[in-house]
């Protein structure tokens, strides 16, 4: 199961620290990675990224999209933080991922550096009301490419979108995919998702899960049938 636990990143979309240093210390046992985006980084700040980063491989999801000064430092700083894993905006376009790429490149933590391309919750429809009138697989696609060519590890994208990533890039550019629902479970706010054994037979090579662990009234269990489902097919 060491394999496959270590594709496996619980999102402790919490809001209160207490709460995730619980679960942590629960699913530790499993070789898992954890991530944190903003709800719970509010509540806790960076000293608790920090602290959860020196103990276990961290995501810090927090989507950095500004000026590319701005996320350069952002990057920096994060990557202090001691983080295995951060992420910016594709949409943020070249300059900005260049230089996130620079700020990386110049920090003694390397982070792995991944750019969100469209988020789960999207669909055609959403995004074409942003004025983007691409159907979202193609957008996903193009967005994958301008990473690769700015240095990026890889990108954050839904399961349906992997195979066309792989396609596009190459199979060693990593996919991190959210919309990760087990067998049977509800989709809730995510439009575009797979279950856990269907998303590594596409190829993904870290899947994010969230409510389905979180939310459970025994998180170890649900995240041992997820990590069983992963397993089918590893």
């Amino acid at each position: 199961m060491g394999h496959v636990s270590k594709r496996l990143i619980v999102a402790l979309d919490l809001a209160e620290p207490v709460r995730a240093d619980e679960l942590v210390e629960k699913l530790s046992p499993l070789g898992v990675s954890f991530k944190v985006g903003l709800e719970l980084f509010m509540a806790g700040g960076p000293a608790m990224v920090a602290k959860l980063a020196s103990r276990h491989n961290l995501f810090l999801d927090l989507k950095f999209y500004d000026i590319p000064n701005t996320v350069a430092a952002a990057v920096k700083g994060a990557a202090e933080l001691g983080v295995w894993m951060l992420n910016i905006h594709a949409s943020g376009g070249r300059d900005m991922m260049l230089a996130a790429r620079e700020a990386i490149d110049a920090s003694v933590n390397k982070p792995l550096l991944c750019a969100v391309t469209i988020l789960t919750s999207m669909n055609n429809d959403l995004l074409a009301e942003t004025g983007n009138p691409l159907k979202i697989t193609d957008q996903v696609s193009i967005l994958s490419k301008l990473a690769a060519d700015c240095g990026l590890d890889g990108v954050i994208c839904s399961p349906l979108e992997i195979a066309a990533v792989k396609k596009t890039v190459s199979s060693q550019f990593l996919t991190i995919t959210p919309g990760i629902r087990p067998r049977g479970e509800n989709k809730s706010d995510q439009a575009r998702v797979a279950d856990p054994a269907g998303a590594i037979k596409a190829g993904g090579d870290y899947l994010v899960v969230g409510r389905p662990i979180t939310g459970a009234d025994d998180p170890l269990g649900a995240a041992r049938k997820i990590l069983a489902e992963m397993g089918e097919v590893t």
